[in-house]
């Protein structure tokens, strides 16, 4: 291999690397749909929040199954009329370990108020780890466990579906989806993301 033929293999090789540290900053990985773009009705800040106006907002689909504990949970029927703040991650990911101290706080400081936390474990081959997880966090609101990402799947496309792993939604008490953040939620973001919808009559 020439001179010239080995620096650009070197290249190549730091340019991937470089895109491929971006997307492990960015978030532990993508999720099962896309979403986003013209017409789709929604605006993101510049703070990576999106949000949808109150008569644009879609449905939130059926998030029902077996939580990590074993137990059976409808989220639509166990917190009708509730805020529901849905978030999405894996034992294995270190950014949802960041942020899960905020969200133990947070949801224990509005459950007076009307506000229900709901996880979706996914990509955890099994519940050990995921239960590990909540025991080291002290996380007391459900997760259901989707091991494959069938849940996540269930958003529809254009909507504010989950696309990475941490993702946060708030489904608003009529039961669609109002907010999205693709991130690991600092305690303010995580309360920005909230706050509207929580003031919504």
């Amino acid at each position: 291999m020439s001179a010239a033929s080995r620096r650009t293999s070197r290249a190549a090789l730091f340019t991937a690397g470089a895109a491929a540290l971006v997307l492990a900053v960015s978030a532990c990985s993508s999720g099962g749909t896309s979403g986003g773009g013209g017409g789709t009705g929604f605006i993101t800040s510049s703070d990576g929040i999106a949000t949808v106006k109150k008569g644009d907002r879609a449905d939130a689909p059926d998030l029902s199954g077996k939580t990590i504990d074993g137990k059976q949970l409808d989220v639509a029927s166990a917190y009708k009329g509730k805020i529901v703040v849905v978030n999405v991650w894996g034992s294995w990911c270190s950014p949802c370990r960041a942020e899960a101290p905020n969200l133990v706080k947070v949801a224990k400081e509005l459950e007076g108020q009307g506000v229900r936390f709901v996880g979706i474990n996914t990509r955890d081959t099994s519940t050990g780890p995921a239960r590990a997880f909540e025991e080291a966090y002290k996380v007391e609101y459900p997760s259901l466990y989707d091991p494959t990402g069938k849940l996540m799947l269930r958003f529809k496309k254009g909507t504010l579906n989950p696309q990475a792993i941490p993702s946060t939604l708030v489904i608003d008490r009529q039961g669609k989806v109002a907010a999205r953040s693709l991130q690991a939620l600092s305690e303010a973001k995580l309360r920005k993301l909230i706050d509207p919808v929580l003031a919504e009559k």
